[in-house]
Formats: structure tokens, C-alpha cells, sequence
């Protein structure tokens, strides 16, 4: 039978299953309304269209009646349910009831109902039988369980077992998706508190002898981390000069993402302490399924005591491309102290040479998507930086795609042609925890998409059977190694589904290339106004960070310095302050290329000031406070002049020159304004300002750290300052001549002038 004639055959047969389930709903309504009692069978009601699988109403404005309030949530969720039926499996549903009424349910009975001859017919089919818009038939009894009372608010999980010599079972003759209702009835007969799932039972070839050839299917995990904090003490010996660098575990690679054109790898960024292990359940299924390819950020590989074997690794620190090239600002990525050497496929290589300690390894290298689309601009820039092939976990594809086919896409870029892989969308979503629709509410349990995602790989096969095509499902990153045992499998258990790894999906025959490809390439990044303001926020306060790095080492720090950074009994590190400052901003520029990842690289730190952002910020506010003013006393002057001593402290690795300065708040109170002064690294030292005073009184000296360029730095200090004048200061003795001068001057006037004839 060739396949358009079985094509014809499914029609025919699902135009006659929507006939018999229109007459069966005639039937029930007649028999209502004639006052007809009895228990009705498991498919004598169908579900109005419009109605989710537990009589929710429809929001979407397709509904064509109301429910309570109590049926607009999910009375029934699956627990487990048997992935992939066999010849021998029987079929095994684990299901909670939730009592979500006001009153006690009296006890009733879960059943299973199935039609074994039904094939849908399109993808458009299943997603109506999920969300409980079409009127599908479950003639066919599986099994049921009796289900005992159950008090408002309360659950009970009920099991049932179905042998694999069911009458149900043995009547599947094809394999494929079937329609699987789950009907729960109170013993009380109220159909109000009643409840319905619709879910999938997946038959495989197995004893059937009807297999056709496996479509084959990749999935890869992303290795990440988004408990990215900072190693303060590594960064506080980094600015005293208590922390050695040594050369990086690989033997010292010139190409280093947390390095510049000078530095070496600082270890500034660590993982918290419960995630510096590799997860040993993850280990244990990646173990247990070889099929299922991961690729790796270098830099957490790095960081693992033990890192798990990869099938590939991305860009360092998960660092956003796409973003990236939405943004389009080389010199504001280089300002935070980001450059394209920390993140392109070279320094991928070099980290992941560390992490396994072998400087001649060597791995693949792809592009894993950020939070932007894969423009043509964003692929441009994953090619010029070696990333000939990169991963589309999102809005690549048009969603109007009438069949599935081969993940693999061909651009041309002007660096080169990319090959990207694209993401099936349905089937990933299913694997990361999203319902096909709000309306599949038996998709709301894990248990419901495993069921969903092998129906529906199961009819991908069965759409196009003997066209070769090869679907790239993805995982999220952080996903439980529970979830993903669960789903890999199930997968491996479908036999109609064939696991290759990525470099063959790669070699695969493109789905599109050339100028289609290069039109079907979305043209607009569709970034968030929320993430385009966090990643400007993000690159100011790193691009400030960098910049006072940079401005301690061009107008602070001493250029003729060559002192010891700790005592001269002590070994100079190698490079002096240059080579210093250089392994500072190598560790700033590796905090702020974790920063820029997809998801900032902390997002699960709990603490915020244990961020990398905010490790960026300390680190820069720790070397310019390294040079800081030691608190003084109150001066008290008791004559026109006197001094101000001022303490300024070093703790840094090198000598610093800076500049003081001093003004006060009154005129008739001030100091001398500036002076320069050289502080030895770990030290102390003095200088003194002179005070004038023309009258006595009291003001505040503001002292103030100013750089070479008279900009102010660091805290400053005031200085409280009472002037007392005695006298016996010259001042004193100038106003006591005065007076006794005026003195004189008015007796001797009193005695010798002429009087007025009148007294």
C-alpha cells in the first residue's frame, strides 16, 4: 500500500471517527433529556470545543459555554505515564485527583479509555484532540481503578495498571499516536465535579511488522552556569601583592579570555562553593545516554574540580553574540574591557586546554544563541571571531512551516558561510518545560509532555516516512538530570526516532542555503526594551570600572616605580607594576566577559553584592582605595601660624604619586593649597600643611587624594580647626601700642586746648 493510499485510508477513517462522535453526543443529549438514567460509558460525552481537557473555558474567546470555578483548574494531573507501549509493556498511568470544590467527593473512579484504530491525520488533528477541540472517540475500555472519597482541597494518586494482553492493547494493528482519555467520575454521579485529561498513547512497531525508517534526531544540552561569583580574596592579594601569578595549568596558551595583550588568567571569578562539583546525578546520565551531545562554556569547565567529557564547547562565559551585534558598539564593549580575543573560538579552545590539562586538546567549537536573534549582523560576527557553526535555540525558523525538516541551515555571511542549526521548535519546547498550548493541561506535568513530545516525534515519521530529515531538539540550560533521564529515555525507547550527534547533523543536507537561507534569516535582533536597559546599564558600570583601573595606572601609580611589591627580602614578581596591572585588568575584564553572558552570569547568586558586576566595581573601588587618608585629630592654632599634619597610607603592591589638597571654609582661616607626595607600596607617609589665621575663630580644612590630573579620587577628610589668638603675638602688641598711643594722644588734647569763652 503505497502512502497516499494510506493518507486517503486515515482521512476516511477520521472523517468517519468525527461522524461517530457527533452521533454519540446526540445520542447522550437525547438520552439526557429523556430522563435516561445509567452510568455513561467513557466516551459517551465528548467535551464541547472550546473547553480545555478538565472543562476549562476557553479564554481565548473560542468558548462557547462557562464552567465553575472549581473546573477552571487542574483536577487531574498526570504522574507518570508508559512512554513508548510495546508488545510487552502493557500500559502503566500514575494520576493525581485534586478535590478543588467546596464539598467532599464521594468516592468514585478513575478510567482509561483509548480508540486503538484512530491515526491523526495532522499536527492540527492532535493539538485540537489536546486541547479538547475535537470530538475523537475512546470506544475502547484500557483499565480503570476505583478512587475512595476525597475531602475539599485534599489529593489522592491513583495507579492503573493495564496488562499487555488488554483487549484494548491487542486491538492496535498500526503504530502511532492514539488518543488516551483519563475520565475521573465521583461515585455520586455529579458531573460537576467530574474531570477529563486527554493525553497520547504512543504505540511502537514493535510486533507489529509495520516499521518504516527511523527519522533521525540530535539533542544536544547546553553545559553552563549562572552561579558566577566572585574570589575576593584573590582579588584583594591582586591589589596588596599578597597573591602570586602563576602561568596557566595548560602551560601558559597566549590566548586567554580573562588576559590582555599583557596579562595572564587571574581566577577572579569562581563558582559558589556548592557548584564547584560537577552535579553527580547529571554525570550519571550522561554516562547512561552516550546519544545525548553537550556543549560546554569553557570557562565553567575550568572552573569544575572535575570536568564531564563534552561533545563541543561555545563561546567563553556563555558570552552574548547576538546582543553583541544588536548592539553594534565595538568601542563600548572595549571600554568595559571586553575585547573579541577574550570570546572568539581560539580562547574557547584555550580554556577548554585548561580545563582537561592537556595542551594539545582539541574539541569543536559552536556558537550557542544569547538572548537577541541569529541576525545576519550576529552571524557575521560568530564567523569572523571562528565560530563557522552556531545553535538557534530560538526565532530562526518562520512559524508557518507546513512539515518538519532537517535542522540545518546554510548563510552565506561576508566572513563565510554559517552553518546553523535550528531547534525544532514544538519538540524543544516540550523537553524545556512548555506546553504545546495554555489549552493541553495534561501538559502541565512533566509526565504529560514526555507523552506529548513521543506522539508527536511519532507522527513527524509518520508525516513524511521515507524522507530523510534530521530534527535538533535542545534542552535548557540548569535542566534536572531527572527531567532529562526521563526524557532521553524515553526517546531511546521510540524506535522510530534515530540519535546522531551534531557533527552529522552538520554534515547533513541543508534545508535551505545560499541567498534563501540568507532571506529566511531573521532581519531584526527583537531585543527587549528591559534587556537592551540592562545591558546598557550593564556596560556603563563596567566601562567606569575599567576606566578607573586604567586611570590608577596612568596618573597614580608612580611611573618610575620599581620597589619590591611586599619587602626587599622578597622576590619582585616578573614585569614589575607594569605586569601588575595588567593582571588586574586581566581580572576585571574576566568578571565583566561573565557579566555580558546571556544571563549575566549571576542571576542564581542569591547575594547581590556577590555578583561579577559587583566584583568588577569592588575590585576597581579596592585599588583606588588602596590609597586612601589616615584619619587625623583636630588642630588647635594659638598664634597667625601653624601646621597640619596629613597621613596618607598605601596598601597597594607599588608606589603610588598623587597629589593633596586643602581649602578651607573661611577666609579668614586657610591653608596652602596642593602638594605632591610619593607613597612606597604598604606604607605610610607625611606632609604637612602650613595654616594662616588673621583672627581667631574656627572653619573646616577639606583635604582631597587628587591623580596626576588634578582629578579627585578616593575619600576625602575634613578637618576641624580652632584658631585662639593670645597676646602675646605681634599682632597683639601692634593693637596695645594703638590703643595706649590713642590714649595719650586724647589726654594730651584734653589738657591743651583752648577753651570757649562760654564755660
Amino acid at each position: 500500500m503505497n502512502h497516499d493510499t494510506l493518507y486517503a485510508l486515515r482521512t476516511l477513517h477520521a472523517r468517519w471517527g468525527r461522524v461517530l462522535g457527533g452521533l454519540l453526543l446526540v445520542v447522550a443529549v437525547l438520552a439526557g433529556m429523556i430522563g435516561v438514567a445509567g452510568v455513561a460509558g467513557p466516551t459517551a460525552v465528548a467535551q464541547a470545543a472550546g473547553t480545555t481537557a478538565d472543562g476549562t473555558a476557553d479564554t481565548d474567546g473560542t468558548s462557547g459555554s462557562t464552567t465553575s470555578a472549581a473546573q477552571q483548574r487542574h483536577t487531574i494531573t498526570l504522574v507518570s505515564a508508559t512512554a513508548v507501549v510495546t508488545a510487552t509493556s502493557g500500559y502503566h498511568l500514575t494520576a493525581t485527583i485534586t478535590n478543588t470544590g467546596d464539598g467532599t467527593w464521594a468516592a468514585g473512579s478513575l478510567t482509561l479509555s483509548v480508540n486503538p484504530m484512530y491515526t491523526f491525520v495532522s499536527r492540527t488533528d492532535m493539538q485540537e484532540w489536546a486541547q479538547a477541540e475535537n470530538r475523537i472517540p475512546t470506544p475502547s475500555l484500557l483499565g480503570s481503578v476505583d478512587v475512595p472519597a476525597i475531602d475539599p482541597g485534599k489529593s489522592v494518586t491513583m495507579t492503573v495498571d493495564v496488562p499487555a494482553d488488554a483487549d484494548a492493547l491487542k486491538r492496535i494493528t498500526n503504530w502511532g499516536p492514539k488518543p488516551l482519555l483519563v475520565d475521573y467520575t465521583p461515585g455520586d454521579g455529579s458531573t460537576a465535579d467530574g474531570a477529563q485529561l486527554r493525553t497520547f498513547l504512543t504505540r511502537s512497531s514493535s510486533g507489529l511488522g509495520t516499521a518504516t525508517p527511523a527519522m533521525k534526531l540530535t539533542v544536544t544540552m547546553p553545559l553552563t552556569s549562572s552561579h558566577w561569583t566572585t574570589n575576593d580574596e584573590k582579588l584583594n592579594g591582586l591589589v596588596t601583592g599578597d597573591t602570586t601569578v602563576g602561568a596557566n595549568s595548560n602551560g601558559g596558551n597566549d590566548v586567554s579570555a580573562t588576559s590582555n595583550a599583557n596579562g595572564t588568567s587571574s581566577d577572579a571569578v569562581t563558582l559558589e562553593q556548592d557548584h564547584t562539583r560537577f552535579d553527580r546525578m547529571l554525570a550519571q546520565v550522561l554516562t547512561k545516554h552516550s546519544g545525548l551531545e553537550t556543549v560546554a562554556d569553557p570557562t565553567y569547565l575550568d572552573a569544575l574540580a572535575t570536568p564531564p567529557r563534552v561533545s563541543a564547547v561555545m563561546q567563553p562565559a556563555d558570552f552574548d553574540i547576538t546582543t553583541y551585534a544588536a548592539r553594534a558598539d565595538d568601542q563600548a564593549y572595549a571600554a568595559a574591557g571586553v575585547s573579541t580575543k577574550a570570546w572568539n573560538a581560539s580562547a574557547a579552545i584555550a580554556h577548554y586546554r585548561t580545563a582537561v590539562n592537556d595542551p594539545q586538546a582539541s574539541t569543536g567549537t559552536i556558537a550557542w544563541q544569547g538572548k537577541a536573534k541569529w541576525t545576519l549582523q550576529a552571524l557575521t560576527a560568530a564567523r569572523q571571531q571562528g565560530y563557522g557553526t552556531v545553535i538557534a535555540t530560538h526565532d530562526f525558523e518562520s512559524a508557518d512551516a507546513s512539515t518538519v525538516h532537517t535542522g540545518t541551515t546554510i548563510v552565506p555571511t561576508e566572513a563565510g558561510d554559517v552553518t546553523v542549526l535550528v531547534e525544532q521548535r514544538e519538540l524543544s519546547n516540550l523537553v524545556k518545560g512548555t506546553a504545546t498550548s495554555r489549552r493541553a493541561t495534561a501538559e502541565a506535568s512533566e509526565a504529560g509532555r514526555i507523552a506529548r513530545f513521543v506522539a508527536q516525534s511519532a507522527f513527524y515519521q509518520m508525516e513524511q516516512p521515507y524522507n530523510d530529515r534530521n530534527l535538533l531538539v535542545c534542552f535548557d540550560e540548569g535542566e534536572t538530570p531527572a527531567t532529562v533521564d526521563a526524557f532521553m529515555t524515553a526517546i531511546e525507547q521510540s524506535t522510530w526516532l534515530q540519535l546522531t550527534d551534531l557533527d552529522t547533523l552538520a554534515k547533513a543536507t541543508p534545508h535551505a542555503s545560499g541567498e534563501s537561507a540568507k532571506e529566511e534569516t531573521p532581519k531584526e535582533a527583537k531585543l527587549s526594551d528591559s534587556a537592551i536597559t540592562d545591558l546598557n546599564n550593564t556596560l556603563t558600570a563596567l566601562s567606569d570600572s575599567h576606566g578607573d583601573i586604567l586611570r590608577f595606572r596612568d596618573a597614580i601609580l608612580d611611573s618610575d616605580a620599581n620597589a619590591s611589591p611586599r619587602n626587599a627580602s622578597q622576590t619582585q614578581p616578573d614585569g614589575g607594576p607594569s605586569q601588575w596591572i595588567s593582571t588586574l585588568l586581566a581580572a576585571h575584564n574576566e568578571l565583566a566577559l561573565h557579566a555580558l553572558s546571556t544571563d549575566g552570569g549571576s542571576s542564581e547568586v542569591a547575594d547581590a553584592s556577590r555578583t561579577v558586576s559587583a566584583g568588577a566595581r569592588r575590585l576597581a573601588d579596592d585599588l583606588l582605595g588602596g590609597v586612601h587618608l589616615t584619619p587625623s585629630e583636630a588642630v588647635t592654632m594659638v598664634s597667625e601660624t601653624a601646621s597640619m599634619p596629613v597621613t596618607i597610607s598605601n596598601t597597594t603592591a607599588y608606589p603610588v604619586t598623587i597629589r593633596l589638597s586643602s581649602i578651607t571654609d573661611s577666609p579668614e582661616i586657610v591653608t596652602s593649597r596642593t602638594t605632591t607626595v610619593t607613597i612606597a607600596p604598604k606604607s605610610e607617609s607625611q606632609v604637612t600643611f602650613t595654616l594662616r589665621a588673621a583672627t581667631s575663630g574656627s572653619t573646616i580644612a577639606h583635604v582631597t587624594l587628587l591623580d596626576r590630573t588634578d582629578q579627585a579620587f578616593g575619600l576625602s577628610q575634613d578637618t576641624p580647626i580652632n584658631c585662639v589668638l593670645k597676646i602675646s603675638d605681634k599682632t597683639g602688641f601692634v593693637i596695645i601700642g594703638l590703643a595706649v598711643l590713642l590714649g595719650v594722644l586724647g589726654l594730651w588734647r584734653q589738657f591743651n586746648r583752648k577753651k570757649d569763652p562760654d564755660e
